[in-house]
């Protein structure tokens, strides 16, 4: 982690999000002992989506710092009212992250957004969730279909992403994180939604790209906790 923070890409974070990142990447490299694999699976360069499992406030710190030791500056989807908090709606600004106005009708807005940022060929990340998972055992949820919607659409690469150990950095209901917690972050390689390409979105359709999508990560999870998906018993 240390090596790499001379080579954090710098250009097109905007000041607020740089401010943000320059201050919590030594919190990372000083107290998260982060353990990454897959850094190979994100592209460079052009469009690609994240696509990553939810557990704790603290997944965008711990995502970023893995996107960004993966040459990438990372753009969120998240919640709109993030952009009306103190010193947080600026970095959200800043960063060009997208808000999503959660059961609202202007929902689909955030997708037409995300659309634009993968046009301009970014990084964007992506909770299928929607949420923290509620599993007691943190194994992902159902996926919501946003983030099929939006790769068919743009035929963007989705990369899976699984990460472990973020809830025990932060627990539920606290405020301080828990120094040198171990965090698992692995990305793996695009799932293959091609033979999807061209069919009309309908809500099979959208069902069966979600459906891989959670597999993916499901499957990149299982690897790192080295147990069983009780859905595979």
């Amino acid at each position: 982690m240390v090596v790499l923070t001379a080579r954090l890409p710098r250009r097109g974070r905007g000041f607020w999000y740089s401010v943000a990142i320059d201050l919590l990447w030594p919190f990372v490299v000083l107290f998260v002992r982060m353990r990454m694999a897959g850094r190979s699976n994100i592209p460079r360069e052009g469009a690609v989506l994240l696509a990553s499992n939810h557990l704790s406030f603290v997944d965008p710190v711990t995502l970023t710092a893995f996107t960004l030791a993966s040459g990438r500056v990372p753009r969120y989807l998240a919640k709109a009212s993030l952009w009306k908090a103190p010193v947080i709606g600026w970095v959200m600004s800043s960063g060009r992250h997208i808000p999503v106005d959660r059961g609202s009708a202007r929902a689909g807005r955030a997708l037409d957004a995300a659309r634009s940022s993968l046009d301009d060929g970014q990084c964007v990340i992506v909770y299928p969730e929607g949420t923290f998972s509620s599993d007691p055992d943190g194994w992902p949820m159902r996926g919501k279909n946003g983030v099929a919607r939006l790769a068919l659409a743009s035929r963007t690469p989705v990369v899976p992403v699984a990460q472990w150990g973020t809830r025990e950095l932060l627990r539920p209901g606290r405020f301080v994180p828990r120094p040198w917690t171990k965090v698992h972050v692995v990305a793996g390689a695009p799932v293959d939604l091609s033979d999807l390409y061209g069919l009309e979105p309908t809500r099979q359709v959208l069902d069966v790209a979600t459906e891989r999508i959670m597999a993916a990560i499901t499957t990149l999870l299982v690897g790192v906790r080295e147990l069983p998906h009780p859905g595979s018993r």
